[in-house]
C-alpha cells in the first residue's frame, strides 16, 4: 500500500496526463501543485499562479529555494524562462476572462452532479475560498485531484453536505483509487488503480458509479 506521499505523487502523475500541449493551467494549493513536477516529455504547459505570475516550474531543490517566488499557498516554487509576474487584477482577469484551459483543485467533497465543496472545513477557521470560485467558473475544464476518502469517510457523495464552492463545474475526479468522469447521467468509472478491487472502490464511494464495459488501468495511462 502506498504511503501519503506516494499517493499524492500517483494522483499528480495521472492528472499530468490530462494536460495538452500549450495549455494554460492553474494549480490549486496542496496536492495539485505537485502536477507541475510530472509534465510528460514533449509537452509545453504554461502554469498560471493566481497570486500573479505565469511560467511556474517544478518544485525547487532545497538549495535553490527563492523565498520571494511562491505559489498562491505561500509554498516556494520556480519560474521558467519566459515567465512573467503581474498584479492580482491581471491574474484574475486571465481567470475570469476564460483564458485558463484547465484548473486542478483539491476538494473536501464532490458529488455525482459535479458539485464541489472545497473551502469550508467543519470546526475550523478558514480564510475563505480564495480564487476557487473564479477558477471553477472561469476555467474551460476542471479536474479535482484528491485522496478518495478522509479518515475512512467517503468524499465522493450523492450530494455534498458542506457549503458549495460551485455547482456542476467539475469535469473529472482523480484519486488514488480511480478516475471518474462527470457525465449528465452520473459518475462514469473510467479507470481503476490495480492496487484496489472494484468492490473496494464502490465501498469507499457513496455516489453511485456508472460501470462501462471496459475499465482501463490507471497504471497503463501513467506509464
Amino acid at each position: 500500500m502506498m504511503d501519503k506521499e506516494k499517493v499524492q505523487e500517483f494522483i499528480a502523475k495521472r492528472v499530468a496526463h490530462e494536460l495538452s500541449d500549450g495549455d494554460v493551467v492553474n494549480l490549486g494549493i496542496g496536492l495539485p501543485t505537485k502536477v507541475a513536477n510530472f509534465v510528460p516529455l514533449g509537452k509545453t504547459i504554461i502554469f498560471q499562479s493566481e497570486n500573479g505570475f505565469v511560467g511556474l516550474g517544478p518544485s525547487p531543490s532545497e538549495d535553490s529555494i527563492n523565498p520571494y517566488i511562491t505559489n498562491a499557498g505561500g509554498i516556494p516554487v520556480t519560474i521558467l524562462p519566459g515567465g512573467a509576474f503581474f498584479d492580482s487584477a491581471t491574474s484574475f482577469g486571465i481567470i475570469r476572462g476564460g483564458h485558463v484551459n484547465l484548473t486542478v483543485l483539491g476538494a473536501l467533497q464532490v458529488d455525482e452532479r459535479g458539485n464541489i465543496a472545497n473551502y469550508m472545513i467543519p470546526g475550523k477557521m478558514v480564510p475563505g475560498m480564495g480564487g476557487a470560485m473564479d477558477l471553477l467558473s472561469g476555467a474551460k475544464k476542471v479536474i479535482v485531484a484528491m485522496e478518495h476518502t478522509a479518515k475512512g469517510s467517503p468524499k465522493i457523495l450523492k450530494e455534498c453536505t458542506l457549503p458549495l464552492t460551485a455547482m456542476g463545474e467539475v469535469d473529472l475526479i482523480v484519486t488514488e483509487m480511480c478516475v471518474l468522469e462527470v457525465t449528465p447521467e452520473g459518475l462514469l468509472l473510467r479507470e481503476i488503480n490495480e492496487e484496489f478491487t472494484l468492490e473496494e472502490i464502490l465501498e469507499a464511494t457513496e455516489a453511485k458509479l456508472l460501470l462501462p464495459e471496459k475499465i482501463l488501468s490507471m497504471q497503463s495511462v501513467v506509464m
